[in-house]
């Protein structure tokens, strides 16, 4: 099974391994929130607008997954001495910091998985047919096909593809990937899909308050 940091990665790249235009922080919130929300998804974190929980501090075997839960894991302890609760904000920041390292590992997992190929310093897809390889016994469509599939349809999505356009959303990286037009056809479809998942709501509501941060301060510095 891929993780988001992965189909992420594959979100933004087209067939010739160029990447869709999007801010680099809105990347590196994108694969910060898609590790937690794999977290969540292994029932090993729960989070809301104001408190971010350890569940199990259980190792999930996933290098992209377990230094972010063990350091969850380290803090809860920390906190339970001192009265001291961490938000799913602070998460986010933390688990940024390591978004550099966990976006080359993922990419180095996707050559290493068969699903694309490092050629001069470009990541090009191998497999043209849109499905990854199997891994894990499961053979899934192409991440592109799924989203635009969930967003200018009516089929109910999958879990994961809900995450997947939470943190798209959250992050601005549709407005790199689709058009203006279909952009303003797809909105009230993303509007309706990101109520459908109450994790994921509460990680991008922090994504989007930390880049609206990021933003005011930039134009403080101007």
């Amino acid at each position: 099974m891929l993780r988001f940091a992965e189909e992420i990665i594959l979100l933004l790249l087209d067939d010739d391994g160029k990447c869709a235009r999007t801010p680099s922080w809105s990347l590196t919130y994108a694969i910060a929130g898609g590790v937690l929300m794999d977290l969540a998804l292994e029932n090993r974190i729960d989070t809301d607008l104001e408190q971010l929980v350890l569940v199990d501090a259980t190792p999930v075997g996933d290098s992209l997954l377990d230094p972010t839960l063990a350091e969850i894991a380290a803090a809860e302890q920390d906190e339970t001495a001192a009265g001291e609760k961490r938000d799913a904000r602070f998460w986010v920041e933390r688990t940024a910091g390591r978004a550099e390292a966990t976006r080359e590992e993922a990419l180095s997992r996707l050559v290493a998985h068969g699903i694309l190929e490092r050629r001069d310093d470009r990541f090009l897809w191998v497999f043209r047919s849109r499905r990854y390889p199997a891994i894990d016994g499961e053979t899934r469509r192409e991440v592109k096909l799924r989203i635009m599939k969930v967003l200018f349809s009516d089929e109910i999505p999958d879990p994961r593809d809900i995450v997947i356009i939470c943190l798209a959303n959250a992050c601005g990286i549709f407005e790199g990937l689709l058009s203006k037009q279909e952009l303003s056809k797809a909105s009230a479809r993303i509007k309706e899909v990101r109520k459908l998942d109450l994790v994921g709501q509460a990680v991008t509501q922090v994504i989007h308050d930390i880049e609206a941060s990021v933003a005011a301060a930039v134009a403080r510095g101007m």
